[in-house]
């Protein structure tokens, strides 16, 4: 083999490993990526896991969306989680509460951390919450149940084709802790 032929497949050798090496890194920094373009545009019914501002204004009373809520844990939290009511109309522009009931079915103390996701998507951008047991982990001993309140409120430029949204939480287990 030449010299020039062995020099050539050594660039290519080099250039393709560069190429593997941007797209791993690229694929990498996709999920943190994707999860910022959610938290800003709401895409995949991300809600923000903070209290939000509300402008307090007349509801328009012209018209009502109905609010559904749903409750899960994923498959390792031994607990009870669901919603006060299962749903609920609203105004936009009104300011609303309600309650989810958690226990903790196991013997140990457990902290568990809801994560919320709203459907359709896009009406993520129009769902504010003010007050929610989201936004902090929740600590619970054994046996222990409470009700954690939610309120919130869909904004007014809520798109006028969406008269229904789905608010759902899973409760993940952050920890077991031992007493």
């Amino acid at each position: 083999m030449t010299h020039s032929a062995e020099q050539g497949k050594k660039r290519t050798l080099r250039q393709t490993l560069l190429i593997v090496l941007g797209m791993f890194g690229f694929v990498f920094a996709l999920v943190p990526l994707y999860s910022v373009l959610c938290d800003v545009t709401g895409l995949n019914g991300k809600t923000r896991n903070q209290p939000e501002r509300v402008v307090y204004t007349e509801p328009d009373l012209s018209r009502t969306i109905t609010v559904e809520f749903l409750a899960n844990v994923n498959e390792s939290m031994p607990w009870d989680f669901h919603p006060a009511v299962t749903r609920m109309k609203v105004h936009p522009g009104q300011v609303r509460k309600t309650s989810f009931y958690a226990r903790n079915l196991s013997s140990d103390t457990m902290v568990g951390q809801a994560v919320p996701s709203v459907a359709p998507g896009l009406a993520a951008l129009h769902f504010r919450k003010t007050e929610c047991f989201c936004f902090t982990e929740q600590r619970f001993a054994p046996g222990e149940w409470r009700d954690m309140p939610l309120v919130f409120m869909v904004d007014k430029d809520l798109p006028e084709d969406i008269t229904t949204l789905t608010l759902a939480y899973t409760f993940f287990d952050k920890q077991i802790l031992v007493d």
